[in-house]
């Protein structure tokens, strides 16, 4: 895979609806890795995906996005997405 076959966006959302916005791009199956910042910029948590990834290993990662999604009131997601 090249670096074409990427393709990155962003987009802002409050903390109320990061963890629903964050299932959805998982159902997608082709992003890659997604990257929720706070309104300032800075990034809070970096969530690589690879198509072995299960429900199990998502556990801690849901419970991180719930606790986020509690404390910021505005954040940016990052999408990393592969080209079909």
């Amino acid at each position: 895979m090249t670096q074409n076959d990427i393709r990155q966006e962003e987009m802002r959302i409050s903390g109320q609806e990061l963890t629903n916005k964050v299932k959805e791009l998982l159902h997608e199956g082709n992003v890659r890795r997604i990257v929720v910042r706070s309104d300032h910029g800075q990034t809070v948590i970096e969530i690589p995906l690879t198509a072995g990834l299960v429900g199990v290993v998502l556990v801690p990662v849901w419970a991180a996005i719930g606790a986020i999604a509690a404390l910021v009131t505005d954040c940016s997601i990052a999408i990393e997405r592969r080209e079909d």
